[in-house]
């Protein structure tokens, strides 16, 4: 099956440059643009896309804002697209703010082309882009800057099993499906269905907000490691 996406984002070189090379891919179909996020919502509810890629910072209305609404659409609009943020180095807590909004993930803008296009096709699956090393170490940046763990997600927890709490730690940590599986000595189906029941008792969207859920309940501290 095509993934749609479409690319929202100021410059119109990144929006060339994005587009071009996921065209090229056999399952991938860039159906729209925007540079602007106000823009960019009209699009995604104009195209339906499987994926949107968001700049952070945008004029009229800013990443933050429009992946606010394409993921909280207004009663009406059943159609609710993957986000994926797209940023630079100057990690701040927009895209921790979008993360907890239910965004997929974020992509460093100067990745390499291989890892825009499987950033695509993992978000498209449902899958949430939190595997990378370099996830880990943002990830407890935008932590580090928030408040102290609040008692609701911490009361949260004791509807798990104690294997379930394992395994939202290890997800906050940043290991992937087969690296819990080698940690815990299971097979890597297994691991998904401990993440299914997971999401499915603490009512998150996906992966993405199990990481932010872990480190707000204090499961999970920033500077942690494996």
């Amino acid at each position: 099956m095509t993934i749609r996406v479409i690319i929202v984002d100021d410059q119109a070189m990144v929006r060339a440059g994005f587009a071009a090379l996921l065209s090229a891919q056999s399952d991938i179909d860039v159906v729209g643009e925007a540079a602007d996020g106000r823009r960019g919502i009209e699009v995604a509810r104009a195209t339906r896309p499987d994926v949107v890629l968001m700049d952070v910072r945008m004029p009229e209305l800013d990443g933050l804002g429009a992946a606010r609404e394409i993921l909280d659409p207004p009663p009406g609009v059943v159609h609710r697209p993957k986000v994926l943020m797209l940023t630079t180095f100057d990690i701040d807590d927009y895209v921790y703010e979008a993360l907890r909004a239910g965004a997929s993930g974020f992509l460093l803008k100067d990745a390499p082309p291989a890892d825009l296009i499987s950033a695509v096709r993992v978000v498209a699956a449902g899958e949430a882009l939190l595997a990378p090393s370099v996830t880990r170490r943002l990830i407890a940046d935008f932590v580090q800057q928030r408040p102290a763990p609040r008692k609701d997600p911490a009361l949260r927890l004791n509807g798990l099993t104690p294997r379930e709490t394992e395994v939202l730690e290890l997800i906050a940590r940043g290991l992937s499906n087969q690296e819990i599986a080698g940690s815990l000595v299971v097979a890597e189906q297994t691991v998904k269905t401990h993440i299914g029941r997971v999401l499915a008792k603490l009512d998150l969207r996906d992966r993405a907000q199990a990481v932010v859920f872990a480190y707000e309940a204090g499961l999970v501290r920033p500077g942690d490691t494996r």
